[in-house]
């Protein structure tokens, strides 16, 4: 992890939170068990259950630490409801592209909570660099890898 703040939607505090306490309260305590279960097989230095458990407890103990810290370096956006001006992190954005004439609805996030199945963009990715701080009606270029696109913003949420 590094230093700088990890942005997230109230949405995507509350599912940090929920992660978390779901680990701790459940998985920790299933984890221990097999552990427990594993040891009373007998011989630890040819036990495959007693090595399975042990790597998924450190992987779970691995994962606790990092949403804590995910959670200790959130910085919260909040969702605007009031008409919104400009595109920023937390908003939706319907956007037409000049070049197949369709619309899509984005909703820009923190890199954390991007997911693309859900039309979620990164805060970080070029499409939403280009949008941000822009209103409707704005017409703007995308630099991406392949070559550059054309988008009209529509409307924003």
């Amino acid at each position: 992890m590094t230093d700088k703040d990890i942005i997230l939607t109230a949405e995507g505090l509350q599912e940090l939170k929920d992660e978390l306490t779901h680990l701790i309260n459940n998985v920790r305590p299933q984890v221990i068990e097999e552990l427990v279960e594993a040891r009373a097989q007998g011989d630890l230095s040819e036990n495959a259950d007693y090595d399975a458990a042990r790597n998924r407890q450190a992987e779970v103990e691995a994962r606790i630490k990092e949403v804590e810290a995910m959670l200790s370096k959130a910085k919260i956006i909040e969702d605007s409801n009031s008409k919104n001006k400009e595109v920023k992190i937390g908003t939706s954005v319907t956007f037409t592209s000049q070049k197949t004439k369709k619309d899509m609805t984005v909703k820009i996030v923190g890199a954390i909570e991007a997911d693309p199945f859900e039309n979620k963009i990164s805060n970080e990715s070029p499409l939403a660099k280009a949008m941000l701080g822009k209103v409707v009606g704005d017409s703007m270029e995308v630099r991406e890898l392949k070559e550059p696109y054309k988008i009209t913003i529509k409307e924003i949420k």
